[in-house]
């Protein structure tokens, strides 16, 4: 019987207008630093990227209409855990598609994998087969934009409550697919929830035993450009995690109350993360950049995100527990994440690993066509290991 807390309530995005006056505001009265011309995205986002791109989420980016593309897909919510949890869920009109939980990361949204869910529900109108339909669901994991603040959440947490959606929805049998923390939380609910777990299908598995120049066998190109990124990160790019991991609460107060604070801080990272090469631009349009920020910031999420790493920090480089469920690589080779087979398998029933021809850490947003490809191959596969 459906309770209060067990209800599934539809659920229509509208920031109030209010919210968007302010928002405009703030970013018209922006303090800007000293800009030095020569100065490159190897110190951070440039001042006069930042300034242009400010220019536009104030005075040319159209919020409403993101609404209506985002409200043209069927939403809800429902109280687990004592959060309400916001999730995307179309069903296909095949009788036996299969339930597919999709999993963003940070800095992400569900809103990247909308593109991906008339191919994965309707196979028959974009090339596929019948067979190849799949029930989606693509929820905010708490915490994150649209789910609200939620402190105390943590992967663990998050895949206990992703499993009792999956459960509340009534479906026994499904596949998880993640990358970044959605692959933590989704590896975790292959330790949870095994028995219904068909497989996962991930584009990394973070956590436990890194490669080092010692340790990884430089005649392999996976294991050299895993050694590479790794040293890359360590060295020029990780500096935004150990924040996040230490002190996330001092910034997160700075980022929650500057619009262009969050602006930088996000797009930094999509800048150093995807296949981009000259700017973010190369691979996301602004609106869609703009469409993950205006989520963290009128849902002012970005701080209760953030924590996910300061609560993380005790895993990195801990042996994980082994996992039976079968599981999918799908590497995304301009990915900073290298996932090595053999690494991988010391502690998880690796059944499949690709390659993908392009694409960065951002997969399914970069990539929607491959990445969907990609499930349709990999699921068959999961099944057999199963």
């Amino acid at each position: 019987m459906e309770t209060l807390e067990t209800a599934v309530t539809p659920f229509t995005l509208c920031v109030p207008e209010a919210s968007l006056v302010a928002l405009r505001d703030r970013l018209r009265q922006t303090r800007w630093p000293l800009e030095d011309p020569g100065t490159g995205w190897d110190h951070g986002v440039p001042v006069a990227y930042a300034r242009d791109l400010a220019a536009y989420w104030a005075d040319g980016f159209d919020w409403r209409a993101q609404e209506r593309r985002i409200n043209a897909v069927p939403q809800f919510t429902t109280r687990i855990d004592g959060h309400d949890v916001h999730f995307f869920h179309v069903r296909s009109a095949q009788a036996d598609a299969t339930p597919l939980l999709l999993l963003h990361g940070w800095p992400g949204a569900p809103t990247e994998f909308l593109p991906m869910i008339g191919p994965l529900v309707d196979p028959l109108a974009y090339g596929g087969d019948a067979g190849e339909a799949f029930d989606v669901v693509v929820p905010t994991i708490p915490g994150f934009g649209i789910s609200g603040p939620a402190i105390g959440w943590q992967p663990d947490r998050a895949a206990e409550a992703m499993v009792a959606l999956m459960a509340r929805l009534g479906y026994r049998r499904y596949v998880v697919h993640g990358y970044d923390a959605g692959a933590l939380i989704g590896r975790r609910m292959g330790l949870l929830d095994r028995d219904h777990l068909i497989g996962l299908h991930l584009t990394d598995v973070l956590g436990g035993e890194s490669l080092t120049a010692e340790t990884a066998d430089p005649s392999d190109p996976v294991e050299a450009r895993a050694v590479q990124n790794a040293m890359r990160y360590e060295y020029e790019l990780g500096g935004y995690a150990m924040v996040q991991s230490t002190r996330p609460q001092s910034l997160g107060m700075a980022l929650t109350d500057s619009p262009v604070g969050l602006l930088t801080w996000l797009v930094e990272r999509f800048q150093d993360w995807s296949a981009a090469e000259k700017n973010p631009e190369d691979v996301f349009t602004r609106d869609q950049m703009l469409t993950t920020v205006s989520i963290y910031w009128h849902f002012a999420t970005i701080w209760s995100s953030m924590r996910y790493y300061k609560e993380m920090a005790g895993v990195w480089g801990v042996e994980p527990e082994i996992s039976a469920a079968p599981l999918a690589i799908a590497m995304m080779p301009e990915d900073l994440g290298v996932p090595v087979p053999r690494v991988i398998r010391q502690h998880n029933n690796l059944v499949r690993w690709v390659r993908l021809d392009r694409g960065g850490h951002f997969a399914g947003w970069e990539q929607p066509g491959l990445m969907v490809a990609d499930l349709r191959a990999a699921v068959p596969e999961l099944r057999a290991a199963g």
